[in-house]
């Protein structure tokens, strides 16, 4: 008897750490540089968060209602997405599900990436690129404006152990986690992959636009 009773409670017990497993890494991003944030989303904005309030999205395939956050945004700048403001953002409700977590208090501004959803909506995950503007530097916002749109077809590669290398001209060489130990390092920060008039890609750092020289020349 007591073999059995044993037998179940270390069922039990590995039972509960596959769940807690499970849970812990149900939202998991592969780190990307703002760039490739830009690229893949639908919308990008600046946007102040004035309200918040948790909403019903439907039905589950058991007829259990879908919980979502739903933040209502004051839009300040669109950088890419349909051509009307967006009004609301909505999540998850919790974040071990990829919810997003704001500050609503309509005091602090933020850059909001994601995808599009009907009517002036969107919607955004631990995933997408959310930072506050003022962490921002100025290369990031003046890329935001037209530098990453320039770099759209070009590909950034993580290199995450030595040695590492491009494969083709489009790619560009993202080395922040492996020389800096972070995603926000200065390639994140103070960069841009370019596209240059001969298809290659390329770094470029500065706020100001590449001049002609750069997108024509081989070899910077």
């Amino acid at each position: 008897m007591p073999f059995a009773v044993n037998g179940v409670l270390c069922t039990l017990a590995l039972l509960v750490l596959w769940r807690a497993e499970e849970f812990a890494e149900a939202c998991s991003c592969a780190p990307v540089h703002p760039q490739q944030a830009f690229c893949n989303a639908d919308v990008v904005i600046r946007a102040k968060v004035v309200g918040e309030r948790e909403v019903d999205s439907g039905n589950d395939i058991y007829g259990n209602p879908i919980k979502r956050i739903q933040y209502e945004v004051k839009q300040i700048k669109m950088f890419k997405g349909p051509n009307q403001d967006i009004e609301a953002v909505f999540t998850a409700p919790v974040s071990a599900v990829c919810g997003v977590t704001l500050d609503a208090s309509g005091k602090k501004e933020y850059l909001i990436s994601g995808k599009a959803e009907a009517g002036a909506s969107m919607h955004v995950t631990l995933c997408d690129y959310i930072m506050p503007w003022d962490s921002l530097s100025n290369t990031q916002k003046k890329g935001l404006s037209q530098r990453y749109e320039m770099g759209c077809e070009c590909k950034i590669v993580r290199c995450t152990i030595l040695p590492c290398e491009i494969s083709a001209p489009e790619e560009c060489l993202w080395t922040d986690l492996m020389i800096e130990k972070q995603v926000h390092g200065r390639q994140a920060n103070h960069y841009a992959c370019v596209k240059r008039a001969d298809n290659s890609c390329s770094w470029y750092r500065g706020v100001a636009p590449p001049k002609k020289d750069f997108l024509d020349t081989e070899d910077p």
